[in-house]
């Protein structure tokens, strides 16, 4: 199981946006130049994240990208969710008519109870905690908080 590229943008992409949540519509220039991804991809993707609610734009020289809601109350499941819908490891998990050994399957008992700790995992990580790490990883690694305009 490995988590898409498009997750894993937008999982920094909105990083990015909760450590400068308080300053502003962030450029859509910056914040793929501070997090390495390309423009062009980038751009897609925070069309979806728009789409579903997540961020919100402005236009114009003072324009950019921002959170819609408080980074506290978006977590990491809600990302995932909103860029490849529901997580589900096994298809029986969430229809039941995808196995007909639906009631005779221990393996269907442990793929529920991992998917089940994987939701749990990212629904109890929100946007507000992975700032806090990420400040504390530029710290710890002397790496600087400075951004060109």
């Amino acid at each position: 199981m490995q988590l898409s590229t498009k997750v894993r943008y937008a999982v920094r992409a909105m990083i990015e946006l909760a450590l400068h949540y308080d300053q502003g519509p962030q450029h859509l220039k910056e914040i793929a130049r501070r997090q390495e991804i390309s423009e062009k991809y980038l751009e897609q993707i925070m069309r979806q994240l728009r789409a579903q609610g997540y961020v919100n734009s402005k236009k114009g020289s003072c324009g950019g990208y921002f959170l819609a809601k408080p980074p506290r109350e978006i977590t990491v499941y809600d990302l995932v969710q909103a860029m490849e819908g529901p997580l589900v490891l096994v298809a029986c998990i969430d229809n039941p008519q995808a196995c007909s050994r639906l009631n005779i399957c221990a393996a269907r008992d442990v793929w529920s109870r991992f998917n089940d700790h994987i939701a749990r995992e990212l629904s109890s990580t929100t946007l507000a905690d992975l700032a806090r790490e990420q400040k504390n990883k530029y710290l710890s690694s002397n790496e600087s908080l400075v951004y060109y305009i």
